[in-house]
């Protein structure tokens, strides 16, 4: 027999995690509700002409880490890296854009073909956050703050904002020449992998991790210095509106988004717990993302947040919702027949009921149920169905705990009243 075994970098969430998952994805559910975003569910299969134009052909991801294949129709396809040109191309095809600006949320499966690491997998999974139309910088500051009250209310601690301007596109033209300029007399030091981005993409440069870049950059030119006066005070906007809603942050020169459709705002929220992979959440503006598509000249703005970097974080952090309310302890013909019809009635009155079937004895049920961390045992036997009983056992209530309480076995809401008092 085969011995089957996950794909490197795919990784299955077991009963044991799925409850966390689902814990995050509800609470965040209803944050985006309260702020008036609703959710957009796109394929995860693409072409792959959409992440080419809509990443860039000249970045890692596209050259590097999609999962691309010729289907049977002869179209080359992509298993989606990320979300936000799924959710463009979405509403380009779906002529939402001319129904008013769009504020909209998304989750699911992203793949990369990378090599794996913690919190991050070639199966991975993003939550994210889209505005289409609206162009203020006060939709900057809105969209940051829903991200960090998500992250804030969820528990998480230690978290840094970070943000930084990239003007506009003629800002950043006359900033590439003068980066171009200075790195190149350092050239003969770098790798391959750097001197591609000089050629192609010379602003990821100012995101390199490798000491001896960082190095050269710190007596380089720096973006601020080649911005217009409308994208300087656009920055000092979004500062004081971030201050106006005490959200601590700190100005990151150094961080980009390399694509010509970037512009304006861009940033991270970051946590020192998760090492160098630190980042938790990370957006920008894109005005010219859904032109470069195809649609007509949109104001864009976004985030994504990695769900198992969040995971990490959060892990002892998440009460279990998951736990039953009562586990359903029973044994012989009659009373297991009984059991069945009880847990039933119990979880069409909104009760969460384990049923337990495997026919064992009492103290094995019994130890089975303080497993499962439900709240009460209800119990019967034959002896219970010959007297039209049930037993109600405290499992977690210290001061009750043990305690038995007798209940006709057909008086369903005495049952729900005692077990959600």
């Amino acid at each position: 027999m085969a011995d089957f075994q996950t794909l490197r970098g795919m990784v299955d969430i077991l009963p044991s995690e799925t409850w966390q998952w689902q814990s995050v994805e509800t609470f965040a559910r209803h944050h985006f509700e309260r702020a008036g975003i609703n959710e957009i569910r796109t394929p995860l299969l693409e072409t792959t002409e959409l992440f080419n134009r809509g990443i860039g052909g000249s970045t890692d991801v596209v050259n590097k880490e999609m999962y691309s294949f010729v289907d049977r129709g002869d179209r080359s396809c992509t298993l989606r890296p990320e979300g936000t040109a799924s959710v463009v191309r979405s509403l380009i095809q779906n002529g939402l854009i001319s129904q008013g600006p769009q504020r909209l949320w998304y989750q699911g499966p992203m793949f990369r073909y990378e090599r794996p690491q913690a919190g991050r997998q070639r199966q991975f999974h993003q939550l994210g956050v889209e505005f289409f139309g609206l162009s203020s910088i006060k939709s900057d500051a809105e969209l940051i703050s829903i991200a960090w009250d998500l992250l804030k209310q969820l528990g998480l601690k230690g978290i840094t904002l970070q943000v930084n301007t990239l003007g506009t596109l003629e800002d950043r033209q006359k900033y590439r020449s003068q980066l171009v300029s200075w790195l190149e007399k350092y050239s003969k030091n770098f790798d391959e992998h750097t001197m591609n981005q000089l050629k192609n993409n010379p602003l990821r440069i100012l995101d390199s991790k490798d000491k001896n870049i960082k190095k050269i950059l710190e007596g380089g030119p720096m973006l601020i210095d080649y911005l217009c006066e409308s994208s300087k005070r656009r920055f000092i906007n979004l500062q004081e509106f971030l201050s106006e809603l005490d959200i601590p942050f700190t100005i990151n020169p150094k961080l980009v988004r390399g694509l010509d459709y970037y512009c304006h705002t861009a940033f991270e929220i970051t946590s020192g717990e998760l090492g160098s992979q630190s980042t938790v959440c990370g957006g920008g503006r894109y005005d010219g993302l859904v032109q470069q598509l195809g649609g007509s000249a949109t104001s864009s703005i976004g985030w994504a947040i990695g769900m198992e970097r969040l995971l990490i974080l959060l892990a002892n952090k998440i009460p279990n919702q998951n736990t039953p309310d009562i586990y359903l302890v029973n044994k012989g013909e009659k009373a297991e027949l009984e059991a069945l019809c009880l847990a039933r009635s119990l979880r069409l009155a909104n009760l969460k009921v384990e049923l337990d079937n495997s026919g064992s004895a009492f103290s094995k049920q019994f130890k089975r149920a303080s497993r499962s961390h439900a709240s009460w045992a209800l119990v019967i036997g034959e002896e219970e169905v010959n007297k039209g009983e049930v037993v109600l056992k405290s499992l977690i209530d210290k001061e009750n705990f043990g305690s038995n309480i007798s209940i006709n076995i057909s008086n369903i809401k005495e049952i729900v009243d005692i077990v959600t008092s």
